[in-house]
């Protein structure tokens, strides 16, 4: 009997049904069953791998470039790699469905390390990476924060990249939402943060 492999299983996308070419419908039934868990298991991992959304992060060369082909109010998380809020925010506010939603069709997000050796040009400058205390900061992060440099740290700019406001700390979703949602409704020409309710 021939063995059952990957090129004999057919993934049929528009039904979302695995199916076996012919020649294999006489495999043993406990074989087949065999066959049949592994199929659906990896089945399931694939609609869900398609259906798990998350955010369009983007470089800061990418998002001035989507900008240009339409212009959105831009997020930057400015991050370092050692930052532990950081990464708790990666791993809760930014997996919230909402929070998702929400920046990907409001906003361009961009992720800015604070430390990232690459030089950025922007706007007829060329933004670098300055050896200063233990890793080093970009240049352009120390910009967008005021050298205000804790983390994380959240960004708004408009359309044209002029800065609405900094956000600094960790921020469970909703209040990620209500920051968002102020930056969105240009809130901020009336009234400060905190007099703001959606």
């Amino acid at each position: 009997m021939k063995h059952l492999d990957l090129y004999h299983v057919f993934w049929n996308g528009s039904s979302g049904v695995f199916s076996l070419r012919p020649e294999f419908s006489k495999i043993k039934p406990d074989k087949m069953r065999i066959v049949l868990v592994a199929l659906l298991s990896l089945s399931f991992s694939l609609s869900y791998a398609q259906s798990k959304k998350s955010i369009n992060w983007m470089s800061w060369e990418e998002a001035v470039v989507a900008n240009k082909k339409k212009p959105k109010k831009i997020f930057v998380d400015v991050y370092t790699d050692w930052c532990g809020w950081c990464k708790k925010m990666d791993k809760s506010t930014f997996q919230d469905e909402k929070v998702i939603k929400y920046l990907n069709k409001h906003f361009y997000a961009v992720k800015l390390d604070a430390e990232q050796k690459e030089d950025i040009s922007f706007n007829g400058s060329t933004f670098k990476h300055v050896n200063q205390g233990r890793n080093g900061t970009h240049q352009l992060a120390f910009a967008l924060l005021d050298g205000k440099m804790g983390f994380p740290a959240f960004v708004s700019l408009d359309e044209q990249f002029h800065r609405i406001m900094v956000s600094p700390g960790y921020k469970q979703p909703t209040q990620m939402i209500r920051e968002l949602g102020y930056v969105k409704s240009e809130s901020y020409e009336k009234m400060a943060m905190d007099d703001y309710k959606p």
